[in-house]
């Protein structure tokens, strides 16, 4: 469960100053410019209007840095529902003027003053329970859940016209405010993880939830065994488990007449981090879900006495009372070994709301992403978004730096091109602390990069805490890719890869490559054609490739494609020279069939026809 990342909105260059002010305050927020009149923003849009509406629609809160106007007219067809509404404020262009417009029930007035402090401004608040009491019962901090809304309305009229309140429950932002306080006043708010009885009278209450219950969750069989078990589990399996969890978490609800809306999150152990049973529970439930490392969690069993995990990671995150507990027998256990399907639960109190992100740690997410060439108008929108969210990035400095605008106010972990295992090894251990890292390679991390770096660290050393990482692999436009569409279509039949370093294999294997690619007429792409220390290969390539290709069998050599010093030439196999090729180039060599095109510019289409016409032998 994750929360929505704030959209900050200039027109002009003239507003990023205090754009970047207001981000220094909002972690994870976004800067969307408009594109032609701004710069060094994370967004370019063209529309304002759909820009605005998009991010609203996905519940997305915005900061304008324009006039009230604009943003109004701009949203006015879209409100419907006060509960459901993102907070919208306006800032003037100078930081004069903070205004907050939508979303009073969903933190608007918190935000606005937030951003008034970076700004040394007064925000304009014209709620009038905010303003007389400095509170919004409509809208409590986080850790409440409000459970008759459509009350609190009447409720806070009654207040601002005399009268008093007394409050049942521990919560300090309540005691802390100027609401008119009175232990006999006939107006009560309520603070329970209890349900309210049916025939209870809740005229004249206003009732809050507080997030102080923990569900801990254990895996019954690595619980046994202690060790991670490889298992063929159905997703039907999982969905059909999944429905009887929540239904028994329901009836341990019940039993102990909890709500729903007091659980802050499910807890486990890092061992079950991947395990999927749970990741669906708390997919299904809609709960955050966080870990504790064994070490933590034999501290709570040894000073409790217990052997129940599950009861020791709600113990854990609460550092409170443990309400109820399910645990599977043993005797069940032992007499099925696909029991372990099953999971144990326990619930545990907090005296005060929990704050989830203060526990344990997050699931560790490991991305691998491609940028593509080194053009971000080639980025896809999923590397993009990962790059957004990502804690941490990993990479060599030169790949790094082609997603700049995407690192401040992150962790750079920089290192040499060839340290392509330690850079591995080096995610990985960020990711198992709940760091969400991202690996970046230039072109596809799949082809000649890090992806394979990183599951032949994942192969070879299989570290039990590695076993619980979110690995994703994002792709992105490969250099030959990117070299095929600036000169036509060379890739428009059967193609291959061959690298020419032979760093991590030998000559002889390349060689034997080169020759079957030409042997059986693909076009081939050739990467790392030659370096400094390295010239000979291309040449002994040439003369392979001129045993079964004609000498005019077109070549393309594509330098930095997508970046500063962009080149593409195309010349013959027999022109083919080293001294026209770096390491930052790629050469693409045709088949028989490839074909040139003349453009009236002088310059040349490259394309390789879908038919085969004249079939070797």
């Amino acid at each position: 469960m994750t929360k929505k990342s704030t959209a900050v909105v200039v027109l002009g260059q003239k507003s990023i100053p205090i754009a970047k002010k207001i981000i220094s305050v909002i972690p994870q927020a976004r800067l969307y410019g408009l594109a032609g009149r701004t710069t060094d923003v994370d967004i370019t849009f063209t529309e304002f209007g759909n820009t605005l509406r998009e991010l609203f629609a996905s519940g997305v809160p915005i900061i304008g840095i324009c006039a009230t106007g604009i943003l109004i007219r701009t949203l006015a067809p879209m409100l419907s529902n006060k509960r459901f509404e993102p907070p919208i404020i306006a800032v003037a262009e100078d930081g004069s003027a903070v205004v907050p417009l939508l979303g009073g029930l969903n933190g608007v007035n918190d935000l606005a003053r937030q951003i008034s402090a970076a700004l040394d401004v007064k925000p304009a608040i014209t709620t009038t329970g905010d303003i007389r009491f400095g509170i919004a019962l409509e809208d409590p901090p986080s850790g409440y859940f409000l459970a008759n809304p459509e009350d609190a309305k009447t409720f806070m009229s009654d207040l601002l016209a005399g009268n008093s309140v007394k409050i049942n429950g521990n919560a300090s932002w309540l005691e802390d405010s100027l609401l008119p306080l009175d232990q006999n006043a006939e107006r009560v708010i309520v603070i329970t993880e209890n349900k309210i009885l049916p025939n209870t009278s809740l005229l004249n209450t206003l009732i809050y939830h507080p997030k102080t219950l923990a569900i801990g969750v254990g895996n019954a069989w690595t619980q046994v065994n202690d060790e991670i078990i490889n298992q063929d589990i159905t997703s039907q399996d999982i969905t059909s488990q999944t429905l009887k969890n929540q239904s028994l978490i329901k009836e341990m609800l019940e039993e102990a007449n909890l709500v729903w809306e007091s659980i802050a999150g499910i807890f486990a152990s890092e061992v079950d981090a991947a395990n999927p049973k749970i990741q669906a529970l708390a997919i299904a439930l809609n709960l955050p879900i966080r870990f504790f490392t064994k070490n933590e969690l034999n501290v709570v069993m040894s000073q409790n006495n217990i052997q129940d995990m599950a009861t020791a990671t709600a113990l854990k995150a609460t550092s409170g009372q443990l309400i109820t507990q399910k645990q599977i027998s043993d005797s069940n256990l032992n007499s099925n070994l696909n029991s372990n399907l099953d999971l144990n639960f326990a619930i545990a109190k907090a005296t005060l709301p929990l704050d989830i992100d203060t526990i344990g740690k997050p699931r560790g997410r490991l991305a691998i992403i491609g940028t593509g060439p080194g053009s971000s108008n080639w980025m896809s929108p999923e590397v993009k978004e990962i790059l957004s969210s990502a804690t941490d990035f990993v990479g060599y400095s030169t790949y790094i730096n082609l997603v700049s605008d995407f690192t401040k106010g992150k962790k750079i972990h920089e290192s040499d091109n060839r340290e392509e295992i330690a850079r591995a090894k080096k995610a990985l251990e960020l990711a198992t602390e709940g760091r969400f890292v991202v690996v970046v390679s230039s072109g596809d991390p799949g082809i000649y990069a890090m992806a394979a770096a990183v599951f032949e660290v994942l192969d070879t050393e299989r570290l039990p805490q590695w076993q619980g990482i979110d690995i994703q692999v994002a792709p992105g436009i490969s250099a030959m890719q990117a070299a095929a569409a600036r000169i036509g279509a060379p890739l428009g039949h059967d193609f291959c890869t061959i690298s020419l370093s032979d760093i991590l294999k030998p000559w002889s294997i390349i060689e034997q490559r080169i020759m079957a690619g030409a042997q059986g007429d693909f076009v081939i792409a050739f990467y790392n054609p030659v370096s400094k220390q390295r010239t000979w290969q291309l040449l002994q390539t040439k003369d392979i490739l001129l045993r079964h290709r004609s000498p005019e069998t077109p070549v393309i050599i594509a330098r930095n494609v997508g970046r500063s010093g962009e080149s593409i030439t195309v010349c013959t196999l027999s022109e083919l020279s080293v001294d026209a090729v770096d390491m930052r180039c790629l050469v693409l060599v045709g088949s028989s069939q490839t074909r040139i095109v003349p453009k009236l510019d002088g310059k040349v289409w490259v394309y390789t026809p879908r038919r085969y016409d004249n079939c070797i032998s």
